[in-house]
């Protein structure tokens, strides 16, 4: 029996959203956010954000039962306080790097207390813009000794680190999956994983079913988002809108490697309807996952293992996108 994926949505994204220019949607409380999340179809996984979106265990849990939903992941943010400014787990600071490490190990708590099985951190603080602004060699030391200490603590908790190319900063110290898996490797903690999102992946340069396979075939474990832009900027897109076909190779190395976690959905709904949005997402992976169930992924893999494309080609154009 095929395994089938669960789905998450990050519950930021089911209220009011800005960037640079102006806001999208309007503000809703946490509850209003958990009442839309039980009318998604398909949908029943959260991933909330720690310390500044849920704080409090007692509170959280018996909403969580209400509303008939699971943790899909505990999102720590290591960015917005004030002493994160020019960086976290980097930071040249001793006294900043405790409070960053002290923020995950709180986190780690957190989902211990509601039920989650992981958490979950994107470190966009820690990175730079100008020549000559940080010390490389310096802050991925720093970086390391503070994921070895965050990782040793409660490892039964995994911590996922999510790369991106920039933003908050001009360059993001953990940028790629490559450089992610490096800076694993020198924790040494596998109980530690990548986070892999699917925009970042894309906005990187990188082929994301490629990342998923250096990440998968690795000793550390991983966590799916899933998304879409046009490779320029971190649109956050609906997932398969703009990459139908990357996307696909995608679902189709995430059944070949066995996923079963949430697929959670870290897109932005600023033009179109927030549940809609986040149906779409789900319907689409499930159908596209479907559809790879009833294609002969043995042949493909096979196929995708010999010189001659245009052989893949005809298969696709069979089995994926002229079917009947």
């Amino acid at each position: 029996m095929s395994i089938k994926p669960k789905y998450a949505v990050i519950t930021g994204f089911l209220g009011q959203t800005a960037d640079r220019f102006r806001t999208y949607n309007v503000p809703a409380t946490l509850e209003e956010k958990f009442k839309m999340m039980n009318s998604l179809e398909n949908v029943d996984g959260v991933e909330l954000v720690y310390p500044y979106e849920v704080n409090d265990a007692e509170k959280l849990k018996p909403m969580l039962k209400k509303y008939d939903l699971n943790m899909a992941a505990v999102n720590v943010n290591i960015k917005k306080d004030d002493d994160f400014l020019h960086g976290s787990i980097s930071h040249p600071d001793k006294t900043v790097r405790e409070k960053a490490v002290r923020f995950i190990k709180e986190a780690k708590d957190f989902a211990v207390a509601v039920g989650a099985d992981k958490v979950q951190c994107c470190p966009l603080g820690d990175g730079y813009e100008y020549s000559f602004q940080s010390d490389y060699a310096a802050s991925w030391k720093r970086m390391v000794a503070c994921l070895e200490e965050a990782g040793d603590y409660k490892p039964e908790i995994p911590l996922f680190i999510e790369y991106k190319p920039n933003e908050i900063r001009g360059n993001c110290f953990i940028e790629n999956a490559a450089k992610t898996l490096c800076l694993l490797s020198d924790v040494g903690n596998e109980s530690i994983g990548v986070t892999l999102d699917y925009g970042h992946s894309m906005y990187s340069g990188e082929t994301p079913a490629e990342a998923l396979c250096l990440v998968a075939e690795s000793r550390f474990p991983y966590y799916i988002h899933i998304n879409d832009n046009d490779g320029r900027w971190d649109w956050d897109y609906m997932a398969g809108t703009s990459n139908f076909q990357s996307y696909v190779e995608f679902v189709y190395y995430l059944k070949r490697f066995g996923y079963s976690d949430y697929l959670t959905s870290d897109t932005s709904p600023t033009r179109v309807d927030i549940k809609e949005c986040f149906e779409a997402n789900a319907r689409w992976t499930q159908k596209i996952w479907d559809l790879l169930d009833r294609m002969d992924l043995q042949e493909l893999t096979k196929l995708i293992n010999q010189t001659d494309f245009v052989k893949n080609w005809k298969f696709l154009e069979k089995e994926l996108f002229f079917r009947g």
